[in-house]
């Protein structure tokens, strides 16, 4: 580290800095390297950048410099994108998620199951090359237990990615219901400020409104949709339309009900016939309003006041109890949280068990062999023991410049 002063390329002082140079080897990149430490005025900050670039240095790519440390050895391809993770991480659980994947383990694990489907491939192929010495041919049953055993492992790896998903994209909950049940005011209570506009007049919401909370350490994603209605004008039934898509892609919805109407309960049944396949929780709203107390209310009902702000953290509680039931162990370091190795995961294992239906159809080994080599370069993929400019391109254009 060197004490100095930064000076334009005309000779101008700049600022007081401090540098370092980092060896080819021990740097980030794995290049030789030299890092300025400025004042952090954002004005300092530019002219430096301005007149590295006036002596002939160049504005980084996007994750350029985390690139050049895959390239050059230093990490692979998942601890990588685990540095984008960690940027990224807005929650403890997001975080955790991509600390853990720095360290390795995630890594080392995807290496270890593709070293067993390469040594399964190089005793396959062996029996090929072979086939007239000594060397012992494959016992089919036994061969493809094998092959079951990874495929197995491969495919227990991709369940994780339903809550390692929700670990790095959030967790999306949409609170429907029909107008004036008092949707807006629950999305208030959860944000716990006043976001939404709320009305006694019903389609106040014509519009969605989407915020982000904190759970427990999760990222969820609260949307409040217009109410479903036959009912409405044309502004009105477009936001209807944008209600239906969100219902659509949430892991949650909260079907809020006015429990001062009467038949309440059995319209919130009729009305979630409709959604049926998606995981629901019933919110009973105006329980202040209710006189007769609440004989109808059932373990599938949580009965809530956004007035007196009863029963709302029974909302958060029950909201977060089904967001642990869907994770996996986030200790354990081996947890998928990109699209990309779930497809690779998915892609090895259908790879295997194409495998498995061939050396039982009776097909050649060369066949086997050709499956099992693709579903290795899949795994390969994950780490980039295999990788193209492509998957490299498509990884790196997501970070941040300067990383």
């Amino acid at each position: 580290m060197r004490h100095g002063e930064f000076v334009s390329c005309s000779g101008e002082y700049v600022d007081e800095v401090l540098a370092v140079f980092m060896p080819s080897g021990k740097s980030y990149t794995g290049l030789d390297q030299i890092e300025i430490f400025c004042h952090g005025g954002r004005r300092v900050v530019q002219v430096v950048l301005e007149q590295a670039l006036v002596a002939g240095a160049r504005p980084a790519e996007p994750g350029e410099f985390t690139k050049l440390a895959f390239l050059n050895g230093r990490i692979d391809l998942a601890k990588a994108e685990a540095v984008a993770e960690v940027i990224a991480a807005s929650t403890e659980a997001s975080l955790r998620a991509g600390r853990d994947h720095l360290t390795g383990h995630y890594s080392e694990y995807v290496s270890r199951l593709r070293s067993d489907l390469l040594a399964a491939l190089a005793d396959l192929e062996a029996s090929i090359d072979f086939s007239e010495d000594d060397v012992a041919q494959i016992d089919t049953v036994v061969f493809a237990n094998r092959l079951q055993v990874i495929h197995n492992a491969i495919q227990q790896l991709a369940a994780t990615y339903l809550g390692g998903r929700i670990v790095r994209e959030g967790f999306r909950v949409a609170i429907c219901g029909r107008p004036n049940a008092g949707k807006s005011s629950l999305f208030n209570r959860l944000l716990e400020h006043e976001r939404a506009l709320v009305d006694p007049e019903p389609g106040t919401t014509r519009d969605y409104l989407s915020e982000w909370i904190d759970l427990g350490g999760f990222a969820v994603n609260l949307v409040d949709t217009a109410g479903l209605r036959d009912a409405g004008g044309r502004v009105e039934k477009q936001g209807q339309a944008k209600a239906q898509q969100i219902i659509e892609r949430a892991e949650l919805i909260l079907w809020v009900v006015d429990m001062s109407e009467p038949n309440w309960f059995e319209q919130a049944g009729a009305d979630l016939k409709a959604f049926s396949e998606q995981t629901n929780l019933i919110i009973g709203n105006k329980l202040d309003l209710v006189v007769d107390g609440c004989s109808e209310l059932s373990t599938e009902v949580l009965a809530v006041s956004c007035v007196t702000h009863d029963g709302i953290q029974e909302v958060q509680s029950a909201i977060l109890a089904l967001i642990n039931d869907m994770m996996p162990d986030l200790t354990s370091g081996q947890v998928v949280t990109s699209a990309r190795h779930k497809r690779c995961l998915d892609l090895a294992a259908d790879g295997i068990s194409r495998t498995v239906s061939a050396l039982e159809s009776g097909e050649s080994a060369e066949v086997l062999a050709f499956e099992l080599r693709q579903a290795g370069d899949q795994l390969g993929e994950i780490t980039g023991q295999v990788y193209t400019e492509e998957i490299l391109g498509e990884i790196f254009s997501r970070f941040c410049i300067g990383k």
